[in-house]
Protein backbone atom coordinates (compact mmCIF):
# COMPACT_ATOMS: atom_id res chain seq x y z
CA UNK A 1 0.00 0.00 0.00
CA UNK A 2 2.86 2.36 0.87
CA UNK A 3 4.50 1.73 -2.50
CA UNK A 4 1.19 2.34 -4.30
CA UNK A 5 0.67 5.57 -2.38
CA UNK A 6 4.19 6.72 -3.20
CA UNK A 7 3.59 6.00 -6.87
CA UNK A 8 0.38 8.02 -6.85
CA UNK A 9 2.12 10.94 -5.13
CA UNK A 10 4.93 10.85 -7.70
CA UNK A 11 2.38 10.88 -10.52
CA UNK A 12 0.56 13.82 -8.96
CA UNK A 13 3.82 15.74 -8.54
CA UNK A 14 4.87 15.10 -12.15
CA UNK A 15 1.43 16.13 -13.40
CA UNK A 16 1.60 19.26 -11.26
CA UNK A 17 5.04 20.11 -12.62
CA UNK A 18 3.75 19.80 -16.17
CA UNK A 19 0.43 21.63 -15.81
CA UNK A 20 1.92 24.24 -13.53
CA UNK A 21 4.71 25.17 -15.94
CA UNK A 22 3.27 27.35 -18.70
CA UNK A 23 6.53 27.61 -20.61
CA UNK A 24 7.08 23.86 -20.75
CA UNK A 25 3.48 23.44 -21.93
CA UNK A 26 3.95 26.11 -24.61
CA UNK A 27 7.17 24.55 -25.91
CA UNK A 28 5.47 21.15 -26.10
CA UNK A 29 2.45 22.72 -27.82
CA UNK A 30 4.49 24.43 -30.53
CA UNK A 31 6.60 21.28 -30.96
CA UNK A 32 3.41 19.33 -31.69
CA UNK A 33 2.22 21.98 -34.13
CA UNK A 34 5.60 22.10 -35.82
CA UNK A 35 5.64 18.31 -36.15
CA UNK A 36 2.24 18.48 -37.85
CA UNK A 37 4.01 19.76 -40.98
CA UNK A 38 6.20 16.65 -40.93
CA UNK A 39 3.11 14.50 -40.40
CA UNK A 40 1.52 16.09 -43.45
CA UNK A 41 4.54 15.15 -45.55
CA UNK A 42 4.66 11.61 -44.15
CA UNK A 43 0.99 11.22 -45.07
CA UNK A 44 1.72 11.62 -48.79
CA UNK A 45 1.06 8.27 -50.47
CA UNK A 46 -0.15 6.79 -47.17
CA UNK A 47 -3.54 8.48 -46.71
CA UNK A 48 -5.33 11.01 -48.92
CA UNK A 49 -5.69 14.63 -47.67
CA UNK A 50 -9.46 14.67 -47.15
CA UNK A 51 -9.40 11.23 -45.56
CA UNK A 52 -6.79 12.52 -43.11
CA UNK A 53 -8.83 15.65 -42.46
CA UNK A 54 -12.10 13.77 -41.94
CA UNK A 55 -10.74 10.88 -39.88
CA UNK A 56 -8.76 13.36 -37.78
CA UNK A 57 -11.94 15.00 -36.54
CA UNK A 58 -13.71 11.67 -36.12
CA UNK A 59 -10.97 10.67 -33.69
CA UNK A 60 -11.07 13.99 -31.87
CA UNK A 61 -14.85 13.87 -31.49
CA UNK A 62 -14.70 10.34 -30.07
CA UNK A 63 -12.15 11.42 -27.47
CA UNK A 64 -14.15 14.53 -26.59
CA UNK A 65 -17.33 12.49 -26.15
CA UNK A 66 -15.44 10.36 -23.65
CA UNK A 67 -13.75 13.17 -21.72
CA UNK A 68 -15.63 16.43 -22.32
CA UNK A 69 -19.32 15.52 -22.56
CA UNK A 70 -20.11 16.68 -19.01
CA UNK A 71 -18.56 20.08 -19.66
CA UNK A 72 -20.45 20.49 -22.94
CA UNK A 73 -23.74 19.39 -21.35
CA UNK A 74 -23.34 21.85 -18.49
CA UNK A 75 -22.64 24.76 -20.84
CA UNK A 76 -24.98 23.73 -23.66
CA UNK A 77 -27.62 26.48 -23.05
CA UNK A 78 -25.01 29.14 -23.88
CA UNK A 79 -23.36 27.08 -26.63
CA UNK A 80 -26.68 26.51 -28.37
CA UNK A 81 -27.34 30.26 -28.70
CA UNK A 82 -24.01 30.66 -30.51
CA UNK A 83 -24.12 27.44 -32.50
CA UNK A 84 -24.10 28.97 -36.05
CA UNK A 85 -21.13 31.17 -35.13
CA UNK A 86 -19.19 28.26 -33.64
CA UNK A 87 -20.00 26.09 -36.66
CA UNK A 88 -18.48 28.72 -38.97
CA UNK A 89 -15.39 28.96 -36.76
CA UNK A 90 -14.95 25.18 -36.81
CA UNK A 91 -15.37 25.07 -40.58
CA UNK A 92 -12.81 27.83 -41.21
CA UNK A 93 -10.25 27.30 -38.47
CA UNK A 94 -10.30 23.51 -38.37
CA UNK A 95 -11.73 21.96 -41.55
CA UNK A 96 -10.64 24.41 -44.26
CA UNK A 97 -7.25 25.14 -42.71
CA UNK A 98 -6.33 21.49 -42.23
CA UNK A 99 -7.68 20.41 -45.63
CA UNK A 100 -5.52 23.01 -47.39
CA UNK A 101 -2.61 22.19 -45.06
CA UNK A 102 -2.58 18.50 -46.01
CA UNK A 103 -3.13 19.17 -49.71
CA UNK A 104 -0.22 21.64 -49.64
CA UNK A 105 1.99 18.97 -48.08
CA UNK A 106 1.81 17.02 -51.36
CA UNK A 107 3.68 19.71 -53.29
CA UNK A 108 5.92 21.54 -50.82
CA UNK A 109 8.38 20.80 -48.03
CA UNK A 110 7.68 20.69 -44.30
CA UNK A 111 10.22 23.52 -43.93
CA UNK A 112 8.17 25.72 -46.27
CA UNK A 113 4.92 24.81 -44.54
CA UNK A 114 6.32 25.78 -41.15
CA UNK A 115 7.81 29.08 -42.27
CA UNK A 116 4.64 30.15 -44.07
CA UNK A 117 2.56 29.03 -41.08
CA UNK A 118 4.68 31.40 -39.02
CA UNK A 119 3.06 34.30 -40.88
CA UNK A 120 -0.32 33.71 -39.20
CA UNK A 121 0.24 36.42 -36.52
CA UNK A 122 0.76 38.96 -39.31
CA UNK A 123 -2.49 37.94 -41.01
CA UNK A 124 -4.18 38.27 -37.61
CA UNK A 125 -2.78 41.79 -37.23
CA UNK A 126 -4.09 42.76 -40.68
CA UNK A 127 -7.47 41.13 -40.02
CA UNK A 128 -7.86 42.90 -36.67
CA UNK A 129 -7.16 46.21 -38.39
CA UNK A 130 -9.66 45.56 -41.21
CA UNK A 131 -12.45 44.30 -38.94
CA UNK A 132 -11.94 46.19 -35.68
CA UNK A 133 -9.75 49.07 -36.87
CA UNK A 134 -7.15 48.08 -34.30
CA UNK A 135 -4.38 50.67 -34.17
CA UNK A 136 -1.31 49.68 -36.20
CA UNK A 137 2.02 51.44 -35.57
CA UNK A 138 4.79 52.17 -38.04
CA UNK A 139 6.95 49.48 -36.43
CA UNK A 140 4.16 46.94 -36.91
CA UNK A 141 3.82 47.93 -40.56
CA UNK A 142 7.54 47.28 -40.98
CA UNK A 143 6.99 43.92 -39.30
CA UNK A 144 4.23 43.05 -41.77
CA UNK A 145 6.52 43.97 -44.67
CA UNK A 146 9.41 41.88 -43.29
CA UNK A 147 7.18 38.84 -42.79
CA UNK A 148 5.69 39.12 -46.27
CA UNK A 149 9.22 39.25 -47.72
CA UNK A 150 10.00 36.05 -45.83
CA UNK A 151 6.91 34.32 -47.23
CA UNK A 152 7.80 35.55 -50.73
CA UNK A 153 11.32 34.13 -50.34
CA UNK A 154 9.86 30.72 -49.57
CA UNK A 155 7.23 30.85 -52.31
CA UNK A 156 9.80 31.84 -54.94
CA UNK A 157 12.59 29.61 -53.58
CA UNK A 158 14.77 32.64 -52.98
CA UNK A 159 14.28 34.08 -56.47
CA UNK A 160 12.03 37.09 -55.91
CA UNK A 161 12.13 37.82 -59.67
CA UNK A 162 9.68 34.93 -60.05
CA UNK A 163 6.99 37.20 -58.63
CA UNK A 164 6.97 39.12 -61.91
CA UNK A 165 6.31 35.91 -63.86
CA UNK A 166 3.89 34.52 -61.23
CA UNK A 167 5.98 31.37 -60.81
CA UNK A 168 4.92 30.02 -57.43
CA UNK A 169 4.84 26.61 -55.85
CA UNK A 170 1.19 25.46 -55.66
CA UNK A 171 1.63 24.05 -52.16
CA UNK A 172 3.12 27.28 -50.85
CA UNK A 173 0.21 29.29 -52.24
CA UNK A 174 -2.28 26.90 -50.65
CA UNK A 175 -0.51 27.40 -47.32
CA UNK A 176 -0.83 31.18 -47.68
CA UNK A 177 -4.59 30.78 -48.22
CA UNK A 178 -4.79 28.37 -45.27
CA UNK A 179 -3.00 30.86 -43.02
CA UNK A 180 -5.35 33.66 -44.09
CA UNK A 181 -8.35 31.48 -43.20
CA UNK A 182 -6.90 30.57 -39.82
CA UNK A 183 -6.19 34.23 -39.15
CA UNK A 184 -9.85 34.99 -39.90
CA UNK A 185 -10.82 32.32 -37.39
CA UNK A 186 -8.46 33.84 -34.80
CA UNK A 187 -9.80 37.36 -35.32
CA UNK A 188 -13.37 36.09 -34.98
CA UNK A 189 -12.51 34.52 -31.62
CA UNK A 190 -12.81 37.99 -30.11
CA UNK A 191 -16.56 37.42 -30.28
CA UNK A 192 -16.37 34.05 -28.54
CA UNK A 193 -19.24 33.25 -26.14
CA UNK A 194 -18.68 33.20 -22.40
CA UNK A 195 -17.98 29.48 -22.11
CA UNK A 196 -14.96 27.40 -21.18
CA UNK A 197 -12.29 26.76 -23.78
CA UNK A 198 -12.90 23.00 -23.64
CA UNK A 199 -16.63 23.35 -24.28
CA UNK A 200 -16.10 25.73 -27.20
CA UNK A 201 -13.36 23.56 -28.69
CA UNK A 202 -15.65 20.51 -28.43
CA UNK A 203 -18.42 22.19 -30.41
CA UNK A 204 -16.02 23.51 -33.04
CA UNK A 205 -14.45 20.05 -33.36
CA UNK A 206 -17.92 18.62 -33.94
CA UNK A 207 -18.50 21.26 -36.59
CA UNK A 208 -15.16 20.37 -38.18
CA UNK A 209 -16.21 16.73 -38.35
CA UNK A 210 -19.55 17.56 -39.99
CA UNK A 211 -18.08 20.01 -42.51
CA UNK A 212 -15.29 17.60 -43.46
CA UNK A 213 -17.80 14.95 -44.60
CA UNK A 214 -18.61 16.69 -47.94
CA UNK A 215 -14.87 17.01 -48.65
CA UNK A 216 -14.38 13.27 -48.14
CA UNK A 217 -17.38 12.54 -50.38
CA UNK A 218 -15.93 14.78 -53.12
CA UNK A 219 -12.56 13.07 -52.82
CA UNK A 220 -14.22 9.66 -53.17
CA UNK A 221 -16.25 10.85 -56.18
CA UNK A 222 -13.08 12.13 -57.87
CA UNK A 223 -11.35 8.81 -57.32
CA UNK A 224 -8.65 10.37 -55.12
CA UNK A 225 -9.65 8.79 -51.82
CA UNK A 226 -6.96 6.59 -50.27
CA UNK A 227 -7.63 4.38 -47.30
CA UNK A 228 -4.83 4.66 -44.70
CA UNK A 229 -1.88 2.30 -44.92
CA UNK A 230 -0.14 1.21 -41.72
CA UNK A 231 1.97 4.38 -41.86
CA UNK A 232 -1.17 6.37 -42.64
CA UNK A 233 -2.84 5.07 -39.49
CA UNK A 234 0.25 6.09 -37.51
CA UNK A 235 0.13 9.62 -38.95
CA UNK A 236 -3.59 9.82 -38.24
CA UNK A 237 -3.09 8.68 -34.63
CA UNK A 238 -0.45 11.35 -34.16
CA UNK A 239 -2.53 14.24 -35.52
CA UNK A 240 -5.58 13.18 -33.49
CA UNK A 241 -3.80 12.86 -30.15
CA UNK A 242 -1.13 15.56 -30.35
CA UNK A 243 -1.83 18.59 -32.65
CA UNK A 244 -5.61 18.20 -32.36
CA UNK A 245 -6.18 17.38 -28.69
CA UNK A 246 -3.22 17.55 -26.30
CA UNK A 247 -1.83 20.74 -27.83
CA UNK A 248 -5.22 22.44 -27.41
CA UNK A 249 -5.42 21.40 -23.76
CA UNK A 250 -1.83 22.51 -23.13
CA UNK A 251 -2.37 25.84 -24.86
CA UNK A 252 -5.59 26.57 -22.96
CA UNK A 253 -3.83 25.80 -19.68
CA UNK A 254 -0.90 28.04 -20.65
CA UNK A 255 -3.24 30.93 -21.40
CA UNK A 256 -4.77 30.46 -17.95
CA UNK A 257 -1.31 30.64 -16.36
CA UNK A 258 0.37 33.51 -18.24
CA UNK A 259 -2.35 35.14 -20.36
CA UNK A 260 -2.96 35.13 -24.14
CA UNK A 261 -0.35 37.77 -24.97
CA UNK A 262 2.64 35.99 -23.48
CA UNK A 263 1.37 32.60 -24.64
CA UNK A 264 0.88 33.84 -28.20
CA UNK A 265 4.55 34.82 -28.53
CA UNK A 266 5.53 31.15 -28.33
CA UNK A 267 3.69 30.43 -31.59
CA UNK A 268 6.80 31.89 -33.22
CA UNK A 269 8.55 28.61 -32.38
CA UNK A 270 6.36 26.66 -34.84
CA UNK A 271 8.39 27.48 -37.99
CA UNK A 272 11.61 26.79 -36.09
CA UNK A 273 10.45 23.34 -35.02
CA UNK A 274 9.01 22.60 -38.48
CA UNK A 275 12.29 23.46 -40.16
CA UNK A 276 14.39 21.46 -37.70
CA UNK A 277 12.14 18.39 -37.82
CA UNK A 278 11.90 18.57 -41.61
CA UNK A 279 15.68 18.33 -41.81
CA UNK A 280 16.12 15.68 -39.10
CA UNK A 281 13.18 13.38 -39.85
CA UNK A 282 12.56 13.90 -43.57
CA UNK A 283 16.08 14.74 -44.66
CA UNK A 284 14.93 17.95 -46.35
CA UNK A 285 17.60 20.40 -47.48
CA UNK A 286 17.75 23.63 -45.49
CA UNK A 287 18.77 26.23 -48.08
CA UNK A 288 20.10 29.74 -47.61
CA UNK A 289 16.77 31.23 -48.68
CA UNK A 290 15.08 29.19 -45.93
CA UNK A 291 17.39 30.78 -43.36
CA UNK A 292 16.75 34.25 -44.77
CA UNK A 293 12.99 33.64 -44.88
CA UNK A 294 12.90 32.24 -41.34
CA UNK A 295 14.84 35.23 -40.03
CA UNK A 296 12.60 37.63 -41.94
CA UNK A 297 9.37 36.02 -40.70
CA UNK A 298 10.48 35.81 -37.07
CA UNK A 299 11.94 39.32 -37.18
CA UNK A 300 8.74 40.64 -38.72
CA UNK A 301 6.62 39.02 -36.03
CA UNK A 302 8.88 40.46 -33.33
CA UNK A 303 8.42 43.94 -34.79
CA UNK A 304 4.67 43.48 -35.24
CA UNK A 305 4.25 42.45 -31.61
CA UNK A 306 5.97 45.53 -30.27
CA UNK A 307 3.54 47.92 -28.58
CA UNK A 308 5.58 51.09 -29.04
CA UNK A 309 5.80 53.09 -32.24
CA UNK A 310 9.02 54.65 -33.48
Amino acid sequence: MKQESSGQEAGTRSGGLLFGNAYLLLVLTTLMWGANAVAGRLAVGEISPMALTGFRWVGVVVLLVLFARKTVTAEWPVLRRHLPFLMILGALGFTAFNALFYVAAHTTQAINIGIIQGSIPIFVLLGAYLVYRTRVTLVQILGVAATMIGVALVATQGELARIVDFQFNRGDLLMVVACALYAGYTVALRRRPAVSGLAMFSVMAGAAFLTSIPLVIIEVAMGDFQWPTLTGWGVLAYVVVFPSLLSQIFFLRSVELVGPGRAGVFVNLVPVFSAALGVVILGEQFQLYHALALGSVLGGIWLAERRRST
